[in-house]
């Protein structure tokens, strides 16, 4: 049984998606689906709601939090960013440094379980089962680090993932990376690797991405397919004749609806540290 399906409109679903026709692959050929994660199977950034549970088991500061939410708020409201992706990635690192593998994959088992799996499209998720039932590998790719893509793919049922890989030491974070940032053109290159190694025919794969971001690995297959698209993925796939499906809730996919959203994530992150702040005070006071 998988996870949550969400408040999104069944109607818009069962509208949108179709089964991968497993008549096209020929005997002897292997076919994979390559998936984004963050907002193609997940609403949102998935790495912001694992921060949110590292702060609230003591990992970070409030300030850390504040600038999380508001690079997850203009995430959701104007889309991907490298250089705004590599602030965050070099912060998150030094977080990390010192810390247990062990515990941060135990923390993230809780976070699918409490909030991930609630925040799952069911229109892909349905196109996810749909290409596992037409036989064809299914692989997660994201910039997000591997150890949340993995536990995603398997809480899916999907193949695997491919992520971001943070170097660790005897069981603990460096703060470094093992290579770079899967992002844009290294999502294509480590696509490219994986189906050479597993003997994918490419012409006959899928991918789907909802960001220019994810051109280069859109790019790489023969079925390319962009879901819940930024304004230049959408344009971008108008251009070349790609099919756009978009399985957001009617009222969040009007930029208003998408503001109001990111504004209300704001919201709480400041209430949050507010409430720590006063937290934090009373226990000094009393302690007077």
């Amino acid at each position: 049984m998988h996870a949550g399906q969400g408040n999104d409109e069944p109607a818009v679903v069962a509208a949108t998606v179709e089964t991968p026709r497993a008549d096209l692959v020929p005997d002897g050929t292997r076919v994979a689906a390559f998936f984004d994660v963050d907002n193609t199977i997940i609403r949102g950034a998935s790495a912001f709601h694992l921060a949110v549970g590292l702060y609230r088991r003591g990992f970070f500061r409030n300030l850390d939090l504040v600038t999380f939410a508001f690079q997850q708020a203009r995430y959701r409201a104007f889309g991907e960013n490298r250089r705004q992706i590599d602030e965050v990635r070099a912060r998150a690192l030094d977080i990390m440094r010192g810390r247990s593998v062990a515990e941060v994959t135990a923390i993230a088992e809780d976070v699918y379980d409490e909030v991930l799996s609630l925040r799952i499209y069911p229109g892909t998720q349905a196109l996810l089962d749909a290409h596992l039932a037409a036989g064809h590998a299914v692989w997660l790719v994201t910039a997000t680090p591997v150890e949340i893509g993995e536990l995603i793919a398997r809480r899916l049922g999907a193949t695997g993932a491919l992520g971001t890989v943070a170097e660790h030491d005897e069981g603990f974070y460096t703060g470094r990376l093992v290579g770079d940032l899967l992002h844009g053109e290294a999502k294509a290159s480590a696509v490219r690797a994986l189906a050479e190694r597993e003997g994918y025919d490419l012409d006959r794969c899928h991918a789907y991405g909802d960001s220019t971001n994810d051109v280069p690995i859109l790019s790489t297959v023969g079925h390319p397919c962009a879901i819940n698209p930024d304004g230049r993925l959408r344009r971008h796939a108008a251009e070349v004749g790609w099919p756009v499906r978009e399985f957001r809730h009617r009222r969040t996919q009007a930029r208003r609806g998408v503001n109001a959203a990111s504004l209300a994530g704001l919201v709480w992150a400041g209430a949050v540290v507010v409430r720590a702040v006063r937290r934090s005070l009373r226990r000094r006071v009393g302690g007077l």
